[in-house]
Order: structure tokens, then sequence, then C-alpha cells
């Protein structure tokens, strides 16, 4: 029987509040095996399960996927249909493991794009899941930093156009306000699997601070022992906020 991972004192001791993970790979994941691309999506829903189990287990007490980008509408349609179907099935089939351990659900980005069928199985998801208190599993769907940027400024525009707000009162306060994320802390540390070094138009605002951690291992083959990797990396950081 292979040994459970388990961290370090160290790392106990300094948990992420917040952990965003950009889930990359799941093509080139099945392109390496000669399946189809969406082979590696299904995979990936296994990893999907594994890390917001782990996540709280160690007291973790947000978890951001990076599930669907607005730049993914451009994908074949047949592709974006199956992400879609796996998605709402996802939502219904991991509902009770969920709120057996105590996750709450969350979503951001233009969820009035997706299909009907999964907005009507996410609000099912989250009413479901609403009372519970522990590790908070945000879902990015439909999601982009930039597009977030634009509807805080075009809120804050109707705000000054109102008479609501002075333009002198806007600061990095009112901005964060604003954004999808206005409810959640910043992310403490930003994993991205799969080994590319950008970030892919994500949390662009809420990542100023945040420590990265890049892994060469692809999303389907991202489970705990790579999770906990990601956090003993991070705990071993010092970090300083622009500060000496």
């Amino acid at each position: 029987m292979t040994a459970q991972p388990n961290l370090s004192p160290q790392a106990k001791a300094n948990i992420p509040t917040h952990v965003a993970i950009i889930m990359d790979g799941n093509g080139r994941w099945a392109k390496q095996r000669h399946l189809p691309r969406i082979e590696g999506h299904r995979n990936g829903i296994e990893s999907v399960r594994t890390v917001v189990r782990s996540a709280g287990e160690v007291g973790i007490k947000y978890l951001t996927l990076y599930a669907f980008s607005v730049e993914n509408w451009n994908r074949p349609k047949d592709e974006v249909d199956t992400l879609m179907n796996y998605l709402a099935r996802f939502l219904k089939s991991a509902m009770g493991e969920l709120h057996r351990n105590n996750v709450r659900l969350e979503v951001i980005g233009q969820i009035y794009r997706l299909p009907e069928f999964v907005q009507e199985q996410l609000r099912k998801t989250q009413a479901a899941l609403e009372n519970n208190h522990g590790l908070t599993l945000i879902l990015a769907l439909s999601y982009g930093g930039r597009t977030e940027l634009i509807d805080a400024t075009r809120a804050i525009a109707q705000k000054v156009k109102d008479g609501q707000l002075e333009p002198a009162e806007i600061n990095e306060l009112l901005i964060s306000q604003h954004l999808y994320t206005r409810n959640y802390p910043d992310p403490d540390l930003l994993i991205r699997t799969s080994g590319e070094m950008r970030v892919s138009n994500f949390l662009l605002w809420q990542i100023s601070y945040t420590e990265l951690v890049v892994t060469p291992t692809l999303w389907p083959d991202f489970r705990k022992p790579q999770f906990f990797e990601a956090i003993e990396e991070y705990a071993n950081r010092h970090r300083r906020f622009g500060l000496v």
C-alpha cells in the first residue's frame, strides 16, 4: 500500500488561507496517450475531487479553480458542449461528498453565459451547500481577469455618473469591492500545472502579491502528493509584500 503524503510541521503551521489553481494540461495528457482531448478533461475531474478533499483536510479556507475561461468559448463547439455536460454532471454527482465534507460552493465569472441547464444545477448545488462553513470552493466559470476589471470599471463609472461617487474616492479598496471576488481574500498561493509560465488572464488584480508555484505535472496527474509539494514550497517562502 502506498503511504499517504503528509505535510511537514512547518507547512502545517503555514497553511495558506486561499489557494488558486490554473488547471492546465488536460489536452496534452490526452494527446500523450493518443486519446481524444475530452478524455483529458474527464480524468481531470478526479484531480478536482482529490484536491478539494485535500484542501479541506489541511484547513485551507478558500480554493479557487480556474474551470472555464472566457477564451474557452472559442474552442470547438463539440468540446465546449461536452465540457458543459461534464460540469453539470460533476456539480450533481459531487454534491453529497461536498456536503459531507462541509464544503460551500461559490462561482465567479459571467455566469449568465453558461447554458441554462448548467446554471440550474449550479443553483441547486449552491443551495444544498449554502449552510456549510468549512472550505469555500470557488469555481471560476466563463471567467477572465480583464473582463472582471472591465465590469468593475463600468460599475464604478456608473456610480460616478449618477453622482454617488467622486473620482477622488476611487482607490484600491473600492476597486476590490467591485470585483467578482469582493467577498474573498486575495490568494496566498497560485498553482499552475503543466509547466506553462503564464497566468492566462486569471485573477490579474488579486495575485499582485500571491506566491506562484508552477509544476510540470499535467492536471489529470495532479493529486494529493503534488498538491502537498506546492504547499510545502509555499511554506518555505518569505512573503515581504514589497517590504524588506
